[in-house]
């Protein structure tokens, strides 16, 4: 299959850790259904919401409203959704949304000249991280958890959701640029690596690839789009 085609236009959003208590990413939804901000192709780049886990029935309630407005605007323009680490199980949810779970990313897409690898950003990383999301992704456990939950009277999803609601999402890492630079066989091929996952906001130009980290929509509303096939990628502020 020849990879899919990135539009001139097309909004990618990472990060924006949508939940009741943080709607700034409901309202860019809104914003685009009601034709405010157009666009033909919406990539969504993981960790979109705070905490949706399709077989956790708390987290479809928290995010009932999300859900339903991106099934809405699924009908009138693409709308490619990266699983991330916030986010997963989400193929019964979404049937007219392309998903990419984890194992299938990075989903490589062409724009003009420029062969792109998009992915959340937390594949790689240790042995032990490699185990713990697949254990957290995991059907049969996410079963049992929503069982745990609903027998707790919600105490899990209800403690997960106070520690999101502390988290500092506007964070710096230092050296970034070396963190980055992880050149790897998926990449053979690809001029372009994007991600989100780190919040960073940065791009960088090796010999073998440009790479850019996008900043995090619920740090300032920053969002990107399609642009060139030169610059590829021009970075916005929602609010």
């Amino acid at each position: 299959m020849s990879p899919k085609q990135l539009h001139t236009g097309a909004i990618l959003v990472a990060d924006s850790h949508y939940a009741p208590w943080n709607p700034l990413f409901f309202d860019f939804l809104t914003a685009i259904a009601q034709g405010k901000i157009t666009t033909s192709q919406l990539i969504l780049m993981g960790d979109n919401c705070d905490l949706l886990f399709a077989p956790i029935h708390e987290t479809l309630r928290l995010n009932h409203d999300i859900i339903t407005l991106l099934n809405a605007l699924s009908l009138t323009i693409e709308i490619i959704y990266l699983e991330g680490n916030h986010d997963f199980q989400l193929t019964p949810l979404f049937p007219h949304i392309r998903v990419i779970p984890r194992a299938h990313q990075p989903l490589v897409m062409e724009y003009g000249s420029n062969t792109i690898a998009l992915l959340h950003g937390d594949i790689g990383g240790s042995w032990g991280y490699g185990l713990y999301t697949a254990l957290i992704r995991n059907r049969a456990i996410l079963v049992g958890l929503n069982w745990l939950n609903q027998w707790l009277k919600g105490a899990i999803i209800a403690k997960l959701s106070a520690q999101m609601q502390r988290k500092h999402h506007g964070y710096v890492i230092d050296d970034f640029k070396t963190i980055a630079y992880r050149p790897q066989p998926w990449l053979a091929g690809c001029n372009w690596v994007i991600e989100g996952h780190y919040h960073q906001n940065k791009t960088f130009h090796w010999d073998e690839y440009h790479y850019c980290n996008l900043g995090a929509f619920t740090v300032g509303g920053m969002y990107y789009t399609i642009t060139s096939e030169s610059a590829l990628i021009e970075e916005y502020h929602y609010k």
